[in-house]
């Protein structure tokens, strides 16, 4: 039986040999990539142009294949060129050897400062990389290596296809490459070595023309002359000890007395150490032939000083330290802290109850005392001594994060008012003379949400930063805050407005913390204008003088804050304090004369007219009130209530929690009709016997419609009525106006109750943690180091920078403008800051390395000016003149400096004043150190394998350094006749 099964089994060990392999897989792969890619014959472009490969633009296309499972990436790179004319280009094609075989002994784009690698090495356009998919994966054996050049060698032989295809092999980070280039009857074969320590023989031109030549193998003699070019690059890196303009701030002088409390107002800027670290030198010979020079081990002719070409570029050092965005970044991690500020302090929660209990009995005690408040002397001193006294309960002074002189130079910054022995009155109105305001920086605090830059919160936001970065960190932060709190209630309690601050109601294009304090100051406004008003009026006054006195009171003689001091009828001792501050408890007389005034409403126009008119302003022109013809008087009115945007936000939602019901509807009408109800009572007080076709011409003059009408008698007659949606049923005018009684503005309810409003801000002032009080002062501080970068930009003129500060306020305008932006969008804003920061102090680094201000010829300083402004934009820049241009002779300068300075010998000025020429060359030291990089092309036209072949273009290119030693040869033969 075994021995017949045996048969069978070889039967299912047949293998089917027309079933396609993996290998035979990849290479159809690799082709049908090449065909997508359209990349199938010959397609000649232009001559390339000098400098071509830096400044063109560069492109690239990827695909994925696999061989087997191991995953391969592909990719196509290439330059955009403008498409040329294909037409009768076949029959010219097939003696036309391929592109890239062309561009392999071009010379105009030799040592590109910015190119792919292979582009460096072999001059190409277009080439196509296959390389291992994942940054680990890696191509090792010899045999691999192998298998994978003789798939593309099938794949380029199938399809035509004439643009290089390079096999990634090895570690990716030693940049090794095969391949290959098909043309017809031609192929080059692109090869590498890649050492780390480089032999002693090719250390020179001519131990590596050696290698080329045997590699050419050349059967003809004399060999046809090799073209070389040469690059040798030299670092200069030990400058900075000698050329760094950047002085560090001087912390001490902020506080010393010898700059003053205004350097507070000030933000730093620049970097702290050399923001270049490395100049590079790259001399060029270009065209040289074999004979021309001589480099051996033991001579050489390339002197860089001789070099025809010069180009430098610049390292510029890794994120240096900059004063600006470290002071930014510092204050944004405030943002991210959890701590309160009595945490921070070291504050107990007992003893932070017993002081609030205090607070509280104390207020209610400040507002039923009927006395004025006593106003005490404003100075420094008075500001802090609440807080002082209560710190030292908790801690010693010597422990209290801000010194005392930090401290008091800071509120004298902040309040400037407090060095004068009495407040200025017009200390609240920010100087409107100020030639920024309807400038681009207006715009700025606009677009920020932040705060004007001469405002008090503008200027906080500076001092926070500054106590964060040099006084104490969050704790100086948490100090001063309560400092600056403390202060808000000292000036509140005593009717001192707060400086640097708009007058006016709350500015809702400004961040909240800055709306907080205007609308405090409007409380300080009106319950200082009250208070004066009640001083005023002490003295006897009777009622008819002073209805007399309302009357010839004109709208220019009121102002604003005068509208309740000129109020006529009643004097101001006539009703008490506590009932301007508590105004649902009215007082006997105002019920009787409330009901008088309710009496003579319902009872006609004839017992209203006998009323006595109180709080006119002024006489209203011409009109008059249409049943008695008497003159119709504007009342004196309250102003609406100053709201800032949480309020109005929070005012929205109420209403629309009413919800759409009629019912809701007709409760929203009546919360939105406040003020209008208010404006009606002062009305009839001023005009008795008026209706509401009077109120409604002086108030909304369009809803009182007027024609021309004929009467009786045929004469032409004026006839008025109330436009149609007056006359809707249960109209809110209507409503109002009949519920509405004749009662001066004066003595009405308040629409803005100062005293609530103002313990509302100052108890949302108390509560904010640093954390709080950074998000609120971030856009302040942003707006200011954009205001920095662009002053410091407008004394160098770098117009890169322009473009970048555009671009940084068109991004924090939209970040800003909205609430609660994302960390990260605030952290792209600092870190673009930073960059134009570091920018401009390579700038300074640079001019001052140069010299440009130094320069007495207005033509070399301009010169010089471009050729530093050059090396900030461009990868590398060309020395005009080489060696002998000015810029070169400076640059050779810091080289010779430099090579002294390591070697210890005496500068060059003194080496000069040697009279001996004997001690001159005992002491004389090399103008450059060793080239830090060699690179030399060697190029030539040869036939090859045999001399009846075609002569086909042969390069190599060599690159040695310190620890590494590359040549990339291209080596291209005859494939028709060998």
């Amino acid at each position: 039986m075994a021995a017949d099964s045996e048969p069978e089994s070889e039967v299912f060990e047949i293998t089917d040999f027309t079933t396609a392999s993996e290998w035979e897989r990849f290479i159809s792969k690799i082709e049908e990539v090449l065909n997508d890619w359209k990349l199938i014959g010959n397609s000649l472009g232009k001559p390339l142009e000098k400098g071509v490969f830096t400044s063109g633009t560069w492109e690239e296309k990827s695909d994925e294949i696999s061989f087997a499972d191991f995953k391969f990436s592909v990719t196509h790179h290439y330059l955009v060129q403008d498409s040329t004319d294909k037409e009768g280009k076949d029959e010219v094609l097939e003696d036309v050897i391929p592109q890239s075989m062309q561009d392999l002994l071009c010379m105009n784009n030799d040592f590109p400062p910015r190119a792919h690698c292979l582009v460096r090495w072999y001059g190409l356009r277009e080439f196509v990389v296959i390389a291992p998919a994942a940054n680990h994966d890696a191509v090792l054996s010899e045999s691999k290596c192998n298998l994978l050049l003789s798939s593309v060698s099938i794949a380029l032989g199938n399809t035509g296809c004439q643009v290089p295809l390079f096999v990634q092999i090895h570690h990716k980070w030693r940049r090794m490459y095969v391949g290959e280039c098909q043309g017809h009857g031609v192929r080059t074969d692109f090869e590498m070595v890649h050492l780390r320590k480089v032999p002693n023989q090719y250390t020179h031109l001519s131990g590596l023309l050696d290698i080329f030549k045997s590699k050419i193998g050349c059967p003809l003699t004399p060999l046809p002359p090799v073209s070389i070019a040469i690059r040798f690059t030299y670092v200069l890196q030990d400058w900075q000890q000698y050329f760094w303009p950047q002085q560090p701030p001087d912390i001490d002088a902020l506080v010393g007395g010898e700059v003053g409390g205004l350097e507070f107002g000030k933000l730093p800027f620049g970097a702290c150490e050399d923001p270049i670290s490395e100049l590079h030198l790259a001399t060029t010979w270009p065209h040289l032939t074999e004979g021309i020079i001589v480099d051996n081990d033991v001579y050489s002719d390339l002197d860089p000083i001789q070099a025809p070409h010069w180009s430098v570029r610049v390292r510029k050092a890794d994120n240096p330290q900059c004063l600006l965005g470290d002071f930014v970044t510092e204050f944004f991690k405030i943002c991210r802290r959890k701590e309160s500020t009595d945490e921070i302090l070291g504050r107990s929660t007992f003893e932070e109850e017993g002081r609030e209990i205090a607070d509280i009995t104390h207020a209610l005690s400040k507002l039923t005392e009927p006395a004025p408040v006593p106003i005490h002397k404003l100075s420094v001193s008075n500001m802090v001594h609440t807080a002082k006294k209560k710190i030292r309960k908790h801690r010693g002074v010597e422990e209290s994060p801000l010194n005392n002189d930090v401290l008091n130079t800071i509120l004298l910054f902040l309040f400037p008012d407090a060095a004068s022995e009495k407040p200025l009155d017009g200390s609240s109105a920010v100087d409107n003379n100020n030639p920024l305001s309807e400038s681009e920086e207006y715009n700025l605090y606009n677009q920020f949400k932040s705060a004007p830059s001469d405002s008090l919160t503008y200027k906080l936001a500076l001092c926070l930063c500054m106590i964060n970065f040099y006084h104490g960190g969050l704790k100086g932060v948490a100090h001063l805050w309560q400092e600056f709190v403390l202060e808000m209630r000292f000036r509140w309690e005593n009717n001192f407005l707060i400086p640097g601050l708009a007058s006016g109601p709350p500015d809702l294009r400004c961040c909240l913390l800055h709306q907080k304090l205007q609308m405090l100051n409007c409380c300080i406004e009106r319950k200082k204008a009250r208070d004066e008003g009640r001083k005023t009026n002490t003295s006897d006054m009777f009622p008819g003088d002073a209805g007399k006195a309302g009357d010839q009171l004109g709208p220019d003689n009121l102002k604003d804050t005068d509208k309740e001091k000129g109020e006529v009828g009643k004097s101001w001792d006539s009703w008490s304090d506590s009932e301007e501050e508590f105004f649902e408890c009215l007082s006997d007389t105002e019920e009787l004369k409330g009901n008088g005034q309710e009496s003579g409403k319902k009872g006609g126009p004839k017992e209203t007219a006998s009323l006595k008119p109180e709080g006119r302003l002024h006489q209203h022109g011409k009109l008059t009130l249409l049943h008695n013809g008497e003159p119709l008087y504007i009342p004196v009115t309250q102003e609406p209530a100053p709201m800032t945007e949480d309020l109005l936000e929070e005012q929205s939602e109420v209403l629309a929690k009413l919800g759409t019901s009629a019912e809701g509807a007709h409760l929203r009408a009546r919360m939105q009709s406040a003020c209008l109800l208010s404006d009606m009572e002062s009305f009839k007080a001023a005009n008795p016997g008026c209706f509401l076709e009077d109120f409604v011409r002086w108030y909304s003059p369009r809803d009182y419609i007027e024609e021309e009408v004929i009467d009786e008698k045929g004469n032409m007659v004026l006839k008025g009525e109330l436009s149609a949606r007056m006359k809707i049923p249960s109209n809110m005018w209507v409503e109002a106006w009949e519920t509405a009684k004749p009662i001066p503005a004066r003595r009405q309810r308040r629409l803005f109750d100062d005293t609530r409003e103002a313990e509302k801000v100052l108890h949302y002032l108390a509560v904010q943690k640093p954390a709080d009080l950074a998000r609120h002062l971030l856009p302040c501080v942003i707006h200011a180091a954009v205001l920095k970068v662009k002053e410091e930009e407008n004394l160098e003129n770098i117009s890169s920078v322009k473009k970048i500060i555009k671009q940084i306020i068109t991004h924090s305008s939209k970040v800003l403008h909205f609430p609660n932006p994302e960390d990260k969008k605030l952290e792209e804003i600092i870190h673009q800051i930073t960059n134009v920061e570091a920018i401009i102090a390579r700038a300074r680094s640079l001019k001052a390395k140069f010299g440009t201000e130094k320069c007495e010829q207005e033509e070399e300083k301009e010169d010089l000016e471009k050729f530093v402004s050059c090396l900030l934009e461009q990868p590398e820049v060309l020395v005009v003149g080489a060696g002998r241009g000015h810029a070169g002779k400076i640059i050779h300068k810091l080289f010779v400096n430099a090579q002294r300075a390591a070697a210890m010998a005496p500068p060059e000025e003194e080496l000069k004043r040697v009279s001996s020429p004997e001690e001159r060359r005992q002491n004389s030291v090399s103008d450059f150190p060793p080239p830090a990089g060699r690179e030399l092309i060697l190029r030539t036209t040869v036939p090859r394998p045999a001399p009846y072949s075609r002569a086909l273009p042969q390069r190599m290119y060599s690159v040695l350094t310190k620890e590494d030693f590359r040549l990339a040869g291209a080596f291209s033969s005859d494939t028709s006749f060998f």
